[in-house]
């Protein structure tokens, strides 16, 4: 048997009981595959055990795999930050944009669907570490911003997403995943409808998923590690 359906059956185990301890019910969690350097044939391994969502972060494998796996039953989120002039190719490609976090780039991906005569799904970015180095809109501006993409007809907001604090300190990064279930409180009472928490890696989703974390991105723990640190993908697309 494949490593990778091992380790998706070990990872499915740890959302199951972290949904118990938290007295939640597993089946409202999803498991993203976050596919950032992992061939499209190992991606095949991993949809053939019945998972169907996965992440890409660079515009180019986006594109590269998209072909190899239309076959296969499954939707794509773009997770990584995305610039406007790769606009083009990630609507045409993603079923999903996990990283809008910025007005001018909302404003792109308007007109651009216009033209198309499609409609997104999108979750707004916050940058709840508050790391320099991190993309997402401001933990303080995010209320405002979500009220200004809610106006825009052709983007339809499902939730918010968040990268925790890269830490071995848990509840240094559950302050993360709580600020962001914070913000959607709040953006829920204004009408917004963001159902969705996408928060939680390979090492912390038990605490993404205590404090409310409705999807989980993970790489690693079921495809290996890989050559640069996590932090390496989560930059400007290259």
């Amino acid at each position: 048997m494949s490593l990778i359906i091992v380790n998706i059956a070990t990872i499915k185990s740890r959302i199951k009981n972290a949904a118990e301890y938290s007295g939640r019910n597993a089946n409202g969690i999803k498991l993203l595959l976050a596919t950032k350097t992992v061939s499209a044939e190992n991606i095949k391994i991993a949809l053939e055990t019945g998972e169907t969502l996965i992440g890409e972060n660079k515009v180019q494998e986006l594109i590269e795999k998209a072909e190899k796996l239309k076959a296969i039953p499954h939707q794509t989120h773009f997770i990584g930050h995305l610039q406007s002039n790769k606009i083009k190719e990630v609507i045409k490609f993603a079923d999903c944009i996990q990283s809008v976090d910025r007005i001018e780039l909302a404003n792109k991906l308007q007109k651009r669907l216009e033209f198309d005569n499609k409609i997104i799904d999108v979750f707004i970015q916050v940058n709840t570490s508050y790391e320099e180095s991190k993309f997402g809109i401001t933990p303080e501006l995010a209320l405002d911003f979500a009220l200004q993409v809610k106006q825009l007809d052709r983007l339809n907001i499902k939730g918010l997403m968040t990268i925790g604090l890269f830490s071995a300190e848990k509840e240094r990064v559950r302050k993360c995943f709580r600020l962001l279930r914070a913000i959607q409180d709040k953006m829920l009472q204004k009408d917004i409808s963001v159902n969705e928490l996408s928060m939680g890696m390979s090492n912390d989703l038990e605490t993404a998923i205590e404090e409310g974390a409705t999807i989980i991105r993970v790489g690693t723990a079921i495809f290996g590690k890989r050559i640069y640190p996590d932090s390496y993908y989560w930059t400007e697309n290259k």
